[in-house]
């Protein structure tokens, strides 16, 4: 005869799988409308290892399920197909609307961390190894979206982007014009600027691993690259440009953003945002991403940019080459995978499978059109319309 504590742990062992039955239930009826099967033979099919991983999801939404991919709960033959049609399907919002997400909100509403942690994101991300990321990306080591419109490998990509917004500045139009770069990760734009065009570039990053490698990637070079909140920034300049910062830049500061722009642009100046942005309006990140990747970032909405500007800056052109980060990222994982066998030493297989699962994870939300990649382009009031609009 069972005593009452071995009853009462029979009775939650029952319990325990009843629920894990009804979540498995519920979970693979959900995966079923966007063609991804359970344990199916399609290479966008999820396979599960692990029978908690449906209780896991309901319980901690995309926390969880990231978590748990990263632990081997779960696995695809083709990570980034499932994931497009999880995305397609906006499965993730529905992920969403638990406890984890819940706390996520209210941090976002209560805290401004963009403001008073400013190198965390530099210390979790960007200075986690030089080598991780010269194995990964291309020859200047550009870490945002390609431009693959007539680009056959991703070296001629970044560099086509890279191009795209100098020309988009105006920088061909007068060699050694005074650019501020905003967010200079290791310098690839401040280099590719200052060698093409003659400019005279002035970088802010706060990553002591791309400041030093920058310095001497650049050195004899018209370029400064300073270790520093791009809050900080000082000067008069021709042209501003931010490639990738705003996505940590923070939805309650977007307009001290503009401000920075409109005081450090000269009164003919042009600047130029590039960054992705979500369909939907945010405060915060999704948690995984959040946790693991990128610390108190958020991805901008138009609507918020357009009203920072307001009264301050001019929108004169907006573009989105958002299909073309799916190609860039599906470029760094190839080469991140090829290159693993000489990184494993250091990073560890846990490691390989947190990469893995974000970069193909952002492939997938790229290509189902989740995330955008906007790149807008600014003036004064008053200020004559540049030709950006034909480059």
């Amino acid at each position: 005869m069972l005593n009452g504590s071995a009853l009462a742990s029979s009775a939650q062992k029952l319990f325990s799988a009843l629920d894990e039955r009804r979540a498995g239930d519920l979970v693979k009826e959900v995966l079923a409308t966007t063609g991804v099967t359970v344990n199916g033979s399609d290479p966008w099919d999820l396979i599960v290892h692990d029978e908690r991983l449906y209780t896991r999801i309901m319980r901690d939404g995309t926390l969880g399920f990231g978590e748990a991919y990263v632990e081997g709960w779960w696995d695809s033959p083709n990570l980034d197909q499932c994931m497009d049609r999880i995305f397609r399907a906006r499965l993730d919002h529905a992920l969403r609307d638990n406890w984890v997400i819940i706390a996520h909100v209210v941090r976002a509403k209560l805290f401004n961390f963009q403001m008073t942690r400013p190198f965390e994101v530099a210390q979790k991300h960007y200075d986690i190894g030089n080598d991780l990321y010269e194995a990964m990306l291309d020859r200047r080591l550009v870490y945002t979206c390609a431009y693959w419109k007539d680009a056959k490998d991703l070296d001629a990509a970044q560099e086509a982007k890279l191009d795209l917004v100098c020309r988009k500045l105006g920088l061909h139009h007068k060699r050694g014009m005074k650019v501020l770069d905003l967010g200079c990760g290791w310098g690839g734009f401040a280099g590719y600027a200052a060698e093409r065009y003659g400019a005279h570039v002035v970088g802010y990053t706060v990553s002591k691993e791309q400041v030093a490698l920058a310095r001497e990637r650049y050195a004899g070079l018209p370029v400064e690259f300073r270790l520093d909140d791009y809050r900080n920034a000082t000067g008069t300049y021709d042209a501003v440009s931010s490639i990738g910062l705003m996505e940590h830049v923070g939805w309650k500061n977007y307009r001290g953003y503009m401000e920075l722009v409109d005081r450090c642009m000269a009164p003919d100046g042009v600047a130029l945002i590039h960054t992705i942005s979500g369909t939907v309006t945010r405060n915060q990140l999704d948690p995984w991403f959040d946790k693991y990747v990128f610390p108190n970032a958020v991805f901008p909405s138009l609507g918020r940019l357009g009203h920072a500007l307001e009264e301050l800056l001019v929108a004169e052109d907006l573009h989105n080459i958002g299909e073309h980060y799916d190609y860039t990222l599906m470029a760094w994982w190839e080469r991140f995978d090829a290159a693993w066998p000489r990184l494993r030493a250091r990073y560890g297989d846990s490691f390989y499978r947190l990469w893995k699962y974000y970069i193909l994870t952002s492939a997938g939300s790229f290509r189902s059109r989740s995330l955008n990649l906007f790149q807008l382009v600014m003036t004064r009031q008053g200020t004559k319309q540049p030709d950006c609009r034909q480059v």
